[in-house]
């Protein structure tokens, strides 16, 4: 009976503590998208990372929405803050910059979506922004029409689909990108499993056009959202009607942030 105790309280305890650490992923109140509203920002003087670290404008500026957390980590090292372990949707970084009139201190705060994708980004105070030389470029987007792009059910480009992304990729040839995010999107009609991973394989053959039309591969990522991220909602009907309201769902979009 000790022994089944004592399990139970191990178990009981490693229960606790995970959902201790989920309750500490995000300091902010996070939307799906990696949103706030009201950015909260943790004490600096808590800082688990020693005081701080000197960051790469360089690496500063490649920063874009899309990116994943190796990618982020690649650029700017781990979080300096102890956020938690689970459910993370929240980075928080301590940067101090050289400038003439001294070090300057500012706070970095990185948002993803359920996704953990990088989406939202502020800096405290918000002058620090300054720092990089400029404002963020925006992004350029693209919102291709899913019926345009394939046939029913498929995920080979047709050849209107081809043309489609060719015109995206010489669009984005003119400005060079540091990011380029490829999402597919489908309608709710199916099955959520065959619908995930059809807007994969979408996405997934909209880059390999895209670097065939020359964008560069190493910073074209592709996802695939399913039926998870509508534009439109349709009330039920016959099939054929339901099909057309739902058009707008079937799309692959993409993001693309400039370097700057």
């Amino acid at each position: 009976m000790f022994k089944s105790l004592k399990t139970f309280t191990r178990r009981t305890s490693g229960v606790l503590l995970v959902l201790t650490l989920a309750a500490c992923g995000s300091l902010s109140k996070v939307s799906e998208h990696g949103t706030t509203d009201n950015p909260v920002w943790p004490d600096a003087g808590k800082a688990t990372f020693d005081v701080g670290a000197y960051p790469t404008l360089h690496n500063l500026r490649l920063v874009a929405p899309g990116m994943t957390k190796d990618q982020l980590y690649n650029l700017l090292g781990r979080p300096h803050f102890a956020e938690g372990l689970v459910g993370v949707r929240e980075w928080d970084y301590l940067f101090h910059f050289r400038t003439p009139q001294g070090d300057v201190t500012c706070q970095y705060k990185i948002l993803f979506d359920n996704d953990k994708r990088a989406q939202s980004f502020f800096w405290q105070p918000e002058s620090c922004a300054s720092m990089l030389g400029g404002a963020q470029p925006e992004p350029q987007t693209f919102s291709l029409n899913g019926d345009v792009l394939f046939a029913f059910g498929s995920a080979t480009l047709t050849t209107a689909g081809q043309s489609e992304v060719a015109r995206v990729a010489s669009a984005l040839g003119n400005t060079g990108n540091s990011s380029v995010d490829v999402v597919g999107h489908t309608d709710y009609i199916g099955s959520d499993t065959s619908n995930m991973t059809l807007s994969q394989r979408r996405a997934q053959s909209v880059r390999d056009a895209l670097i065939g039309n020359g964008v560069p591969a190493n910073v074209i990522t592709a996802r695939g959202a399913g039926e998870t991220q509508p534009v439109v909602h349709c009330n039920e009907g016959p099939r054929a009607e339901l099909i057309a309201c739902l058009q707008p769902n079937r799309r692959v979009d993409i993001t693309a942030t400039a370097r700057r």
